[in-house]
């Protein structure tokens, strides 16, 4: 099976991938073990089961992407332009991913949150841990933009909830319609959705 040391990471790596691609339930546990190149004694070794590996997934993926949005929303510019660079990172890997495969692959904890949250109790406890993360770290933003006047909202953690649900609902439609044209409306809709004010900074491109 290889060195030990690498076959947990091959097998989260493909697991990954054919998440990404087909979803959780069609998958089993042979098809991970052969897409990763690892005997299937390999994967009960390091998971119990489909659904450890599920969380283990999560997990990595979190990591990754929370690294990512820790640099989007580093405080070196004024808060509103980090939500923007957050939405436009956002829609350039998206695009990305489409020009690399074909198709606008969404967001794996969208995509998991409708498929399993009402079947599998662990994983849905692990998604709501994510975006109320996510939450947090926008909520910080929000708040800045707040103390200094540039938004008029009234509760940060109802805003920033409003702000990641819906840019996790324009990359649900991009998936849906496999056309990133949707995630151009982001910035606007939250320009709308925080009462900001307007500037020649938080301006919409009209491009």
């Amino acid at each position: 099976m290889g060195r030990t040391s690498d076959a947990r990471e091959k097998i989260l790596t493909a697991a990954q991938s054919l998440i990404e691609l087909r979803g959780y339930s069609a998958l089993g546990v042979a098809e991970i073990c052969k897409a990763a190149g690892v005997p299937k004694g390999s994967f009960y070794y390091f998971f119990e089961s489909k659904e450890a590996l599920a969380l283990a997934v999560l997990d990595e993926h979190w990591e990754a992407q929370r690294g990512d949005w820790a640099r989007a929303l580093r405080d070196d510019v004024e808060p509103l332009s980090r939500l923007r660079r957050l939405f436009e990172e956002t829609a350039a890997g998206l695009r990305a991913g489409q020009q690399s495969c074909g198709t606008v692959s969404g967001c794996m904890f969208g995509n998991l949150t409708l498929e399993l949250s009402n079947q599998t109790e662990p994983i849905r406890e692990r998604l709501q841990q994510i975006f109320d993360a996510q939450v947090d770290m926008v909520e910080k933003v929000v708040a800045e933009a707040r103390e200094r006047g540039e938004v008029a909202v009234g509760d940060t953690r109802d805003a920033a909830r409003s702000v990641v649900a819906q840019l996790e609902g324009q990359v649900l439609f991009a998936k849906l319609y496999n056309n990133t044209q949707y995630l151009q409306v982001l910035w606007e809709n939250c320009l709308s959705l925080l009462s900001a004010r307007r500037t020649d900074a938080t301006a919409v491109s009209s491009s």
